[in-house]
Parts: structure tokens; sequence; C-alpha cells
């Protein structure tokens, strides 16, 4: 295999030849022997630089290829083909260049569906079937030359080959779409082996004449956002040879986590009915005669029969779908990137990545912003990142800060740099309320006597913001702190402890932690810090506060009426520094208007304050908290 840089063009006679004439014709032919040196990547201040012999599109080679896959997912007796595209330098053709691959799979490039009135109807009482939902209409293809341009102006000048792939079932790839199942692990898996001369490549999508890589170095570095994020975690879990880095933005690691939350039946971000039949209609792109057949095995058979959206219990159906039960395979080297305000894939999904990266010894960094879905690290990190892994320079990333936050106001691309995410300093301060929550109750590092029990009327009528900011209602309950005499940071993973008791057999519950007073506007400091969400029928799972291993989440149990259930959950993860002036406050309530079922209004939840708690991670503990008291 050829060094990263490429040969020289030129047989050492003639170079000698030129050497020696340099001597009587001067600095004329030296200049005529160093343009005809081969041009390799270049490499300063431990980044890939734009080289300009690579950055002449007219000159990269385009090329279109199909890669045999180990699977058979629309059962038609023939392993599925995966749609490829290629771009690469002309040196890799002309000068026996090698070169390392940045590599993007989706299922989104020809053409998307699923208009927002075929959502599922949220308006049903909980643990009924619901109502039959009309699917989306037929994706109409929109096929475009090379699948994609993402990455490659950033990449193919720098040194990079990029390579693009269409997920099964989708545009141009043959197969069935099965929204997170095996197949999306083993697909680019498969582009993977051929890179590395391990699987076969054909020029056409049913034909016999094979096309080889025999320009790739093998080494493969994956990257994209949201379902394209997801691709490259869910191919690191085969621990394939070759991939070496992945910059995962957004990624949605368990489609169970997605579309239900401790148990209940919960919707993504803007998105309020959506479950995973609907996305499979929004990603059903493929050969539009072999969608019948995908439609009958995949949508109306599978997930039809296992989504289960009357008890939102985990299942097999899920577990094949959830990628954190096997992210102990990962072995390449990890940089997460990923929102706190993310509400569509919400930053968990990420955080507990990081988590299994620690623990088995894996590379990682973490960047963190404070925006919504997307948004990609910046380039400097990214480039450092793909130069360390792929092109094996020693630019010391692996001992670079773990963590990279965007503080409040910030510019998205200028992170703080921190030791690790959560913050290493931040430690559990437990707050208990105090009696008063359809006005606004107490928040206290000391528990009160004798608080009794506080009811909330369920009305999904209402959002959280209206809720938040009402001097008083009957449908939530809110305890706040003192206002802070000085800023306090969040980092890592609040969770809440509840005795509650329901007047119905099933009911919504809905917690959210608040910076009060609740303003908006660019210059305001309250609102939103994190949220959460659970079914109390699975109150038997839930108990131990961390996140769940959600095997044991199989089980709903109707409530006996006016029994009282201690669980215990944790709040999504968030990293945000509070200002001094606000209040932080707990607010519980029922069905949640944007994310969750809305069932009939009047359910009561009746909480018993001596048995409900929230635990903060604060950065310092329970000295920062005291640095801020009562004013």
């Amino acid at each position: 295999m050829a060094a990263p840089h490429g040969n020289r063009r030129f047989a050492p006679a003639l170079t000698a030849l030129l050497l020696s004439a340099s001597m009587s014709l001067g600095p004329v032919l030296t200049e005529i022997a160093w343009a005809q040196e081969a041009a390799r990547p270049v490499f300063a201040d431990g980044q890939a630089q734009i080289v300009e012999a690579f950055s002449n599109p007219d000159d990269w080679i385009r090329e279109e290829l199909w890669v045999e896959a180990p699977f058979d997912s629309d059962a038609d007796g023939v392993p599925d083909r995966l749609h490829v595209s290629v771009v690469r330098q002309l040196q890799t053709k002309t000068e026996g260049l090698q070169v390392p691959v940045v590599y993007g799979s989706s299922p989104y490039y020809s053409g998307t569906s699923g208009p927002r009135q075929y959502l599922w109807d949220v308006r049903q009482e909980l643990g009924d079937d619901p109502p039959f939902r009309e699917y989306s209409p037929p994706v109409e293809q929109r096929l475009q030359p090379g699948i994609s341009q993402g990455f490659v102006t950033d990449w193919v000048p720098r040194g990079f080959a990029v390579v693009h792939s269409e997920a099964p079932g989708t545009g141009l790839s043959l197969g069935c779409p099965t929204v997170g199942g095996p197949a999306e692990s083993l697909a680019p898996k498969a582009v993977i082996d051929w890179l590395n001369g391990r699987a076969k490549g054909y020029t056409t999508r049913a034909g016999d004449v094979e096309i080889a890589a025999d320009w790739s170095t093998g080494k493969v570095g994956m990257t994209g956002t949201s379902y394209n994020g997801t691709i490259p975690v869910a191919a690191a879990t085969t621990g394939v040879e070759g991939l070496e880095a992945i910059i995962p933005v957004a990624p949605n690691n368990s489609y169970f986590r997605y579309y239900r939350e401790n148990g209940l039946v919960r919707h993504p971000g803007g998105w309020l009915g959506e479950d995973i039949d609907f996305l499979y209609d929004f990603i059903n792109s493929g050969d539009p005669e072999r969608r019948p057949d995908c439609n009958r095995m995949i949508r109306d058979g599978e997930m039809r029969a296992f989504q289960d959206r009357a008890t939102g219990d985990y299942n097999d159906f899920w577990a094949s779908r959830d990628l954190l039960q096997d992210v102990d395979g990962i072995r390449a080297a990890t940089l997460v990137a990923h929102a706190f305000n993310d509400w569509n894939v919400k930053p968990e999904h990420s955080v507990l990545v990081i988590e299994a990266l620690k623990r088995n010894g894996v590379p990682y960094q973490a960047y963190f912003h404070q925006g919504g879905h997307g948004g990609p690290p910046p380039m400097e990190l990214m480039n450092r990142w793909f130069t360390r892994y792929l092109y094996d320079v020693d630019n010391g990333v692996e001992n670079d800060p773990k963590g990279w936050i965007v503080r409040e106001g910030d510019d998205r691309l200028e992170p703080t740099p921190y030791p690790d995410y959560p913050h290493p300093d931040a430690s559990p301060v437990t707050l208990f309320p105090s009696a008063g929550g359809t006005q606004q109750g107490g928040l206290a590092m000391a528990r009160g006597e004798a608080q009794g029990t506080e009811t909330l009327v369920d009305n999904f009528s209402f959002d959280s913001k209206a809720l938040a900011q009402a001097e008083w209602t009957e449908h939530r309950l809110l305890y706040a702190t003192p206002e802070l005499a000085a800023p306090v940071h969040l980092s890592g993973w609040a969770r809440v402890t509840l005795r509650l008791a329901s007047n119905k057999p099933a009911a919504n519950l809905s917690v959210y932690l608040v910076s009060l007073p609740w303003v908006e506007g660019r210059r305001a400091r309250g609102g939103l810090i994190t949220r959460g969400w659970a079914d109390p029928q699975n109150h038997a799972a839930l108990t131990g506060g961390a996140p769940l291993n959600h095997v044991e989440q199989t089980d709903s149990r109707s409530l006996t009426p006016g029994e009282f259930y201690d669980i215990s959950f944790s709040l999504q993860p968030d990293d945000q520094v509070i200002a001094a002036g606000q209040r932080i406050g707990l607010m519980i309530m029922s069905s949640d208007k944007d994310f969750t079922l809305h069932p009939d209004p009047g359910t009561e939840l009746t909480i018993d304050l001596e048995g409900t708690s929230i635990e903060l991670p604060i950065v310092g503990g329970i000295d920062s908290l005291a640095a801020a008291p009562a004013r």
C-alpha cells in the first residue's frame, strides 16, 4: 500500500537529469522539478490544510457504484445492494495517492414525505388503542448525481476522499427501510468493508462488473446530523475494522428513547403525534415496485404489531432498534456533538454514549451548545479529530479538554473548554419542596415538617410556559428556591423523586426544572432548564433515579386510585449557569401539551411533599448553592 502522501511521478534517472540540468539553467528547472512533485496532504497546527492541487472541482474523480450487503431486508432472495458515491482527488488516479475517507450515510438523500396531517391523533385516553392513522402519501424520488454534495468542499481539498451511501430501501439502494433495524448498522459496515477490500462493489445495481477502492488507505471517519448522525454510531457498534473515528451530531441512539420516556408515550419536539411508522413513511424513497412488499413486512406487519402506543412498554421490537444496548462494541474515537435544548433528539442520547466510552477507555470528546436540534462542532475540532485518527498525525488531540460547552449567550462556534462532561466538580445537592404549589411553594436544602399533600388537575390545554408563568393555577404544582445571590452552575443529570397518587388507573407525568421568572426575549435569563416525563404505571421500574435499563420497562401496572407510589427518574442531562437573581423551580404537571398524549382533562395527581425531592448536579456542590442565600 502506498504511503498516504503518494509517490513521485518521475523515474530516478529523469529526476537525476533534472537536478543536473538545474546547475546550468538555474532556478528555472528547479522550479519545474518542484512543480512536478507529487501532490500530498499538508498539516499545520495539528490540522489538515487546504492543498491547491486538490482544490479544483473540475479535476475531482466522481464515481457511483453499488456495494453488496450481507443481508436481504426485502426478502427477495438476493442480497441487498447499497448505492454509493465517491469524490476523490485526481492524484489518486494519476499519482498513486491513497487517502482516508470522510463518509456520510442517510435515508434522506432521495426525498421524504410525511405531511403533518398524517401524524397520529394524540387525543386519546391513556391505555386505549389509538385511533387509526392514515398513511402518508408515497415519497416521490428526487435523485441527484453523486447522491449528495455534503462534506465535499470541506474535506476533498484537505486530502480526504468523500463517500456517501443511501440507507437500505431509500433512493437507489435496494432493500427495505427498517428505521433503526440491524440492516442500518450492517449497511455502513459493508461500505467500510468495501473501502478495505473485504466486500464487493459493482458498477451497476444488478450487474457483475466489480469496482475496487484501491485508492483508499482503509481508514474511515463518519459524521452527520440527526438520522445521519445515528448511522455513524450504528456502524461503530459493529466494531468494523477501518472505522477509526466518528463525529455524530444529535444522533438518535435508541428509538425507544426517541418515541417513549420512562414507559410513557412521548413525541419528539415539534412533531406531536410522530411515531416510528410515520418515520418509515417519511423516508420510504426506494424502488416504487418494491414498496408494497416492504410496507407489508415492515410498516403494516412488524411496526403495527409491536410499536405499542397503548402501554409504551419496551419489547423485542424496540430492543432491535436500541443502539445503547450495543455501545460497548464501539472502538472508533468519538467526538459527540449535541444541544442541551434539543427536544427532538434529547441530549441523553449522546450523554449515555459518552458514559459508555468512558467505561471502555475509548477516546472521546463532547461538544454541547445551548441551542436546538443539530449544530456540528467548530471545524477546528472536527479537523483535529479526523487528522489525528485518519492520518495518524500526532497532534495531541487525545490530551485536549474532554468537554467543550458553549456558554449562554456565546457564539455557537466559540465553546468554553472543560476537563470533562459532566463537570468533574459537580456533585448532587438535594432540595425539598414546601407547601404552596398552586401558587409558588418553597424549595430548600432542608425538609420542612408536616408539609402534607397537594393536588393538581390535568388539563393538556395549557403549555408549560403558561403554567410556569401563572400566578395561581390548579393545573400544576410549582416550588422554587429563594433568589440566587450568586450564579449556580448545573452540570449533569438532575433526578426527581416523587410520592404520588392518581384518581385514575393511568396518568401522564411531566416534570420541569425552570429558572424563574420565566421571561422570554433576547436579554431574558429565565425559562426552561431541563425536563423529563414518566409513566406512573411503570412505578415498579422507576426506583433508582438513574437512566433506566429499558429491559426493566416491560410491564405497565394499572394504578390503584388513591394509592401512593414512590417513583424516581432522571430529567434530561444539562449544563447551564443559572444567573444571580433567578430562582430555580421544580414544576410538576400531568399531560404536556407539546409532547404527550392528550386524555380528557380532569385526572387528579396528588403529591406527598414529604416523599418528594429534586437532586441537582451543582458544580461546587452544596457549598456553591449555600453561597447563594435568600435575599
